[in-house]
């Protein structure tokens, strides 16, 4: 998951218990002998580490949804069931989409009671172990959903949570650094496991496979959650001072956040549409397990860079132009490198390469719309970022149940050839095109509205 770097923190009253993002809020002691130092130190190092741990394999895991959902097509035992070329694919998008729209939930309880940060991260690490060790298990597609695409989810919710409020402790002034040392923790597990699965389920099937990641999991985050930690005593972590009504509702008023929450929502209904489908895409191609997965490895891995540069970029040039460029661009590259050129191994991964590059940095945009609205307010920007992440979790579940539907609708896209396929168009006779057009015109239409939005920005400042 992306990560955001919330607004400079400050000192309040201690009259209501914190938010996640401002439990740094009393952060101006980094010299009391009491306090482990900010920004440096083993304690601050360990936690980021561990918190990197944490970020590979909660959300590895679902990261690597197209590889499993592939593994589960070519098994008979799975493929054969009833409905399941349509259910299979919610296991990956319910426990990302859940994922996502959890913090409605899970950070208003952190609010009230901070000591449940510690509860969460070894709740949560037990939660995972048992979905998975329970989905390794099972020949049920319907059991599956349950325990790999929700009760996985429920427990990656409470593991990756804690990870946020905890950073705003250790790190403040090197917090851009900290930031993105984890995105590049959980882009890595995206790049590690569509290689390392693969060869796992080419061995051992799919179900020794998730048992090991299971059994991995447990081993690995055990010994690093005593790491991740507080800083500051919970008796002692303050919150913002109560606001007024209408100062708290004020920017629900705001056209430019809702502009930019409807273009985050036409993205969201797109941006997981590749990582879903694309090895699928490439074993119908007829490239073997491992090419398929490299597609997968090259959009992650495009990610990590892309998503540092953008953060760099946004903080120095209008966000509204930014995004209009990367959303023109990513639906450009679905039309073309996928639609068009992806009728080879070459043609796929420069697509794998080219939607990472566009697409995989749109979450690093995210603080430049939300700065100019929230301010110096960093209790107003984790709600808001809430909302963002709700959008995108919207989009995220509605949009595999709808990319499946579309691959009973083939277009007249491609010419009907006896051979290989000429265009991206015409793999599996057709069967994606319908999709690819779908993930395409969500972008293009996200591009339109940011066009727009740019367009009275502009006229704002003018």
């Amino acid at each position: 998951m992306e990560h955001i770097e919330l607004s400079s923190i400050r000192t309040y009253s201690d009259q209501e218990p914190p938010t996640p993002s401002s439990f740094a809020s009393s952060v101006k002691e980094p010299f009391s002998p009491a306090l482990a130092p900010v920004d440096g130190g083993f304690s601050a190092w360990a936690m980021l580490v561990a918190s990197c741990i944490v970020e590979l394999f909660v959300w590895g895991f679902p990261n690597s949804s197209g590889v499993l959902l592939a593994a589960y097509l070519d098994d008979p035992l799975y493929s054969s069931q009833k409905h399941a070329r349509s259910v299979l694919p919610l296991v990956g998008t319910l426990c990302t989409g859940i994922m996502y729209c959890s913090g409605l939930v899970v950070y208003p309880s952190m609010h009230y009671y901070p000591r449940l940060r510690r509860v969460y991260t070894w709740a949560g690490t037990l939660i995972c172990f048992f979905s998975l060790l329970g989905a390794s298990f099972t020949t049920s597609v319907t059991a599956l959903i349950a325990l790999q695409g929700v009760t996985f989810a429920i427990g990656g919710s409470l593991v990756y949570a804690p990870v946020i409020s905890y950073m705003s402790e250790w790190f403040v002034q090197r917090r851009g650094l900290a930031n993105g040392i984890l995105v590049a923790g959980d882009n890595t597990g995206g790049v590690l496991f569509p290689i390392i699965l693969p060869a796992l389920i080419s061995k051992f099937g799919i179900m020794i496979t998730t048992r090991i990641y299971a059994i991995a999991l447990v081993v690995c985050l055990l010994p690093v959650l005593p790491f991740m930690k507080a800083r500051l005593p919970e008796a002692r972590v303050h919150g913002p001072a109560p606001r007024s009504g209408g100062a708290r509702s004020s920017w629900m008023k705001d056209r430019t956040f809702w502009f930019f929450i409807t273009i985050n929502t036409l993205q969201g209904f797109a941006h997981f549409v590749p990582l879903t489908w694309l090895p699928t895409f490439a074993s119908d191609l007829g490239l073997t397990t491992a090419q398929s997965s490299l597609t997968l490895t090259l959009v992650n891995a495009a990610s990590i860079f892309a998503g540092f540069f953008m953060g760099y970029l946004s903080d120095r040039y209008n966000v509204w132009a930014l995004a209009f460029v990367s959303l023109l661009l990513t639906s450009l590259a679905t039309f073309v490198l996928w639609g068009v050129l992806s009728y080879s191994l070459a043609g796929i991964l420069a697509y794998g390469v080219a939607y990472g590059s566009t697409a995989g940095c749109w979450s690093s945009m995210w603080n430049g719309f939300v700065r100019p609205v929230a301010k110096d307010d960093p209790s107003l920007a984790t709600t808001m970022f809430s909302f963002l992440l709700l959008s995108r979790g919207v989009g995220n579940i509605l949009s595999t149940p709808i990319s499946t539907a579309l691959q009973h609708a083939r277009l007249a896209l491609a010419p009907a050839t006896a051979g290989p396929p000429t265009m991206g168009f015409a793999v599996a006779s057709g069967q994606y095109n319908a999709t690819i057009v779908y993930a395409g015109t969500c972008f293009a239409g996200a591009a339109v509205v940011a066009a727009v939005g740019w367009s009275l920005d502009r006229r704002r400042v003018a």
